[in-house]
């Protein structure tokens, strides 16, 4: 792993500790928890996907 790969994970691990506490508390019911947890997965997959090809 090179350091530009570890620097962006503890970035994305770093925004995610930071985003969590509120995502939690505004997500009170079950649909909408899953709804808005499934826009973050898409979101981080395409940074990582970004990621992957401007590190090729």
């Amino acid at each position: 792993m090179h350091a530009d790969q570890i620097m962006s994970a503890i970035f994305l691990v770093a925004v995610l500790a930071l985003i969590l506490p509120g995502f939690l508390s505004t997500n009170s019911k079950l649909k909408q928890f899953l709804t808005n947890l499934s826009i973050w997965t898409i979101i981080v997959i395409i940074i990582v996907v970004i990621i992957y090809w401007v590190a090729k």
